[in-house]
């Protein structure tokens, strides 16, 4: 054996095992743990500056935070101290493993929706649901799998999400007219709900809630513009007024709160009252592994039968948003996706020991957030620690908030998740995915949102699915000296279930009067063997009939697969900028 031959193996080896030394000491590295724990990045770098700018920031997404949060546990079914609990500890643990600085992390509507229905068991279920999803989430993050949500496709995103709008808001019509019945589970039976019983609409919540509304438009545009020629003390005033359409929700709230507090001093209550917050810290520990249900007790394994698959929704929905929200704040910079995962992952594993419900990125008070001019995760600290100082020293004070005037907050909230241009851009551009976008709305209108989302998603696989069994194959003819020819182009990456369709369309594009026949592989990145035999079997057949083939611009490795399924088909292959040349070759050698 010659002595390199010897030698290749150790060669190959170390090489190896130098890649694994590299892999193994990037992982271990102080920058990579640094990367997973960006506190480290951003706190040594702290200055006075950005704590003002942070507090600003965090005490006007608090103020925002409170109502939401109120409203989101109410949607849930929850007593309304849990959402404030899901707006204080998530965001803390965001603060530390959030690689994000205007993310703002806690019960968002869509999350609400999806766990109503396993709340109307128990609350237990809640603390265990942000258990689980974050459990789920954290491993996703772990082990790397964040690639598996690129196969949720925009019009499906945005179909779910419209749905869910629809859904939050049927839901709160009982709450803004005040009318008996159940709020349903989806947006058809929330709908059939208060047409059954629109006879016993209350006019003074009505009143109420139109009127929350309404404020809640009209406060978001009555923003003053500034420009260079604008005077010091408009632009003064503008700036402080911008502080105040900012915290529009809470300025309403609290209004209404006056409000029912002097009529109710007055022994008038013409609302519906959000009633007795029980605040204080939660009680901490693990979330409950077993619970009661109609005096029956539910162990570990009920439980996880009541979620059931479609549980599944909710850390899928979580992790959808988070990162959406992220890379649409993110600007230039590139979105951490692992590291986005494990923060929610965190978050809810945590918070679920603190009496919460799941909890994600929200995009409304993102938003504000990021307008707020925040400038570390540090504003998450300031807003966790306001609705902290709301929960445990203004409980009492919750008591007044009307339930129209949180059920108008939700429904100005749900406008801005609607995404009504997409379908304007889908109907011009890809009727197809309007379809899919259409099927994901009125799935999860009708018969429910995780529904609705499995419903997109599957329709979308069947449309890749299509797309991949059936590639184009485009054809041209032209001439080459006095040789007439014709080009077939293959792209893509030809799967086994496109092998058939391949075959027939190479075979319907070779007309019977033409002699040589370029198949074109620029554009090709892939072959299955499934497709290679077939394309062998059609060459074979085609030349029995006087027709000659040239390969042209064939991968080496796709070279070799062809080689290895017939020996002699090398002969076939032909590489280079042009084909001209090649085919007046193969024309002198067939005429010798």
């Amino acid at each position: 054996m010659d002595i390199n031959d010897e030698r290749t193996p150790l060669l190959g080896s170390s090489v190896q095992s130098g890649r694994i030394r590299r892999t193994a000491s990037k992982l271990c590295s102080v920058e990579s743990w640094k990367r997973r724990l960006p506190i480290t990045i951003w706190l040594p770098k702290y200055s006075f500056e950005y704590l003002l700018r942070d507090a600003i920031a965090g005490i006007t997404v608090g103020l925002t935070s409170i109502p939401q949060g109120i409203a989101y546990a109410m949607v849930a079914g929850l007593p309304p101290q849990v959402g404030l609990y899901s707006s204080i500890f998530p965001g803390l643990v965001y603060m530390m493993f959030g690689s994000c600085k205007d993310v703002t992390v806690g019960p968002t509507a869509i999350l609400a929706a999806l766990l109503a229905k396993y709340v109307a068991h128990s609350a237990d279920f809640a603390y265990l649901a942000s258990f689980l999803s974050g459990c789920l989430i954290l491993l996703l993050g772990v082990l790397q799998l964040g690639f598996l949500l690129d196969f949720i496709s925009k019009p499906v995103i945005s179909g779910f999400t419209t749905a869910a709008a629809l859904q939050i808001s049927a839901s709160q019509l009982k709450s803004l007219f005040r009318i008996k019945g159940a709020s349903g589970d989806t947006f058809i039976h929330a709908v059939i709900n208060f047409f059954k019983n629109i006879k016993t609409v209350q006019l003074w919540d009505t009143l109420l809630g139109l009127a929350t509304i309404v404020a809640l438009v009209l406060l978001k545009r009555a923003t003053i513009p500034v420009t260079s020629t604008t005077p010091p003390c408009r632009a003064r005033f503008a700036a402080v007024w911008l502080y105040v359409v900012r915290a529009r929700n809470a300025l309403v709230v609290f209004a209404a709160a006056i409000l029912a507090f002097v009529l109710k001093a007055n022994d008038i209550t013409p609302f519906a009252l959000t009633g007795t917050i029980h605040g204080g810290l939660p009680n901490f520990g693990p979330p409950p592994f077993n619970t009661v249900v109609n005096n029956q007790t539910v162990d570990f394994d009920g439980m996880l039968s009541v979620f059931g698959a479609e549980g599944l929704v909710m850390p899928l929905v979580a992790i959808l948003e988070s990162i959406a929200i992220a890379k649409a704040f993110a600007g230039s910079a590139t979105v951490d996706a692992t590291q986005e995962m494990l923060a929610i992952g965190a978050c809810n594993l945590v918070s679920s020991f603190c009496q919460s419900m799941p909890a994600t990125g929200s995009f409304t008070r993102t938003a504000l957030n990021h307008a707020s001019g925040v400038v570390t995760p540090a504003g998450c600290f300031f807003k966790a620690m306001l609705v902290l100082l709301a929960v445990t020293l203004l409980a009492d004070a919750f008591y007044f908030i009307p339930r129209a005037t949180l059920a108008g907050i939700i429904v100005v909230a749900m406008f801005s998740l609607m995404e009504v241009d997409i379908i304007v851009k889908l109907w011009r551009n890809s009727k197809v995915e309007l379809l899919i976008y259409t099927l994901t709305v009125v799935s999860g209108a009708c018969i429910g949102l995780e529904y609705g989302i499995l419903c997109g998603a599957a329709a979308d696989a069947a449309r890749a699915l299509a797309q991949a069994a059936r590639p184009p194959l485009h054809s041209q003819s032209f001439k080459v000296g006095n040789q007439d020819c014709v080009s077939i182009t293959l792209t893509g990456a030809l799967s086994y279930s496109s092998s058939q369709h391949v075959q027939e369309r190479v075979r319907q594009h070779v007309p019977p009067h033409l002699s040589l026949v370029v198949l074109d592989a620029r554009h090709v990145h892939a072959i299955d063997l499934g497709v290679a035999e077939n394309l062998i079997s059609v060459i074979l057949d085609l030349e029995k009939d006087g027709h000659r083939f040239l390969l042209w611009n064939f991968k080496e490795s796709l070279q070799k697969l062809f080689q290895d399924l017939h020996n002699g088909f090398e002969s076939r292959f032909v590489d280079g900028p042009s084909i001209d040349q090649h085919i007046l070759d193969k024309h002198q050698v067939a005429h010798l």
